[in-house]
C-alpha cells in the first residue's frame, strides 16, 4: 500500500524522524538489507542497546517502521507506505562514507553468519563413514 494522500503533517513527521544522523544510519541499513534486529544494528553501528532502542522506538512511533516478534527477537522493517519517500531521501546520501562503512560491516557480518550456518550443516568427514 502506497500513500495516496501525502500531507504536510505526515511529511513533517517523516522529516523530523530523519533529522538525526543515527536514525538515518539505522534507516539506511534497514532499507538496504530488509528487516533487521536490534542486536545486529547495535553491533554494526556500535551503539548501546538503550540508544538503538530509543531511535527504533522514535522511528516506529513516527510511522516509518513496523516490527514483528519472533521468540525473544524483534525485527524491524520499513513500512511499505513510506518506502518511496525514504528511497528518494536516502538516494541523496548513498555515497556518504559513514553509510558505506555501515553497509560494509553488515556485509562482513552477514557473510560470517552464512559461513557459520554452513559449518553447522556440514557433518565431520568421519561421521559419514560410520553409517
Amino acid at each position: 500500500m502506497r500513500l495516496k494522500h501525502f500531507n504536510i503533517d505526515l511529511g513533517a513527521q517523516i522529516f523530523l524522524a530523519c533529522s538525526d544522523t543515527s536514525r538515518l544510519r539505522i534507516l539506511n541499513l534497514i532499507m538496504n538489507n530488509g528487516e533487521m534486529c536490534i542486536s545486529d544494528l547495535e553491533h554494526i553501528l556500535e551503539f548501546t542497546q538503550a540508544k538503538t532502542s530509543r531511535h527504533l522506538i522514535y522511528l516506529k512511533n513516527s510511522g516509518i517502521l513496523s516490527y514483528r516478534k519472533y521468540n525473544q527477537w524483534v525485527f524491524y522493517q520499513v513500512k511499505e507506505e513510506v518506502l518511496d519517500i525514504l528511497k528518494q531521501m536516502l538516494e541523496f546520501l548513498k555515497r556518504d562514507p559513514n553509510l558505506l562503512h555501515d553497509q560494509q560491516i553488515f556485509q562482513t557480518l552477514f557473510t560470517n553468519r552464512e559461513l557459520a550456518l554452513n559449518k553447522l550443516n556440514l557433518r565431520p568427514l568421519g561421521a559419514a563413514s560410520l553409517k
